[in-house]
């Protein structure tokens, strides 16, 4: 089962479309890469390659 974090502000953002668009502080505090190509991935993965920095 999958631990629930509570959001905390500069956790995300709405995009001009409407969407919450997670920040790095958000997902470092998640704690792993999903590898789904995250905008603001802070683990460095491309989703192009599915390769990690």
């Amino acid at each position: 089962m999958k631990k629930i974090i509570p959001l905390e502000e500069g956790d995300y953002y709405l995009t001009p479309e409407g969407y919450r668009c997670f920040t790095a502080q958000y997902l470092l505090k998640r704690g792993y890469c999903c590898e789904s190509g995250c905008r603001h991935c802070p683990y460095g993965f491309n989703q192009k390659t599915n390769y990690h920095k």
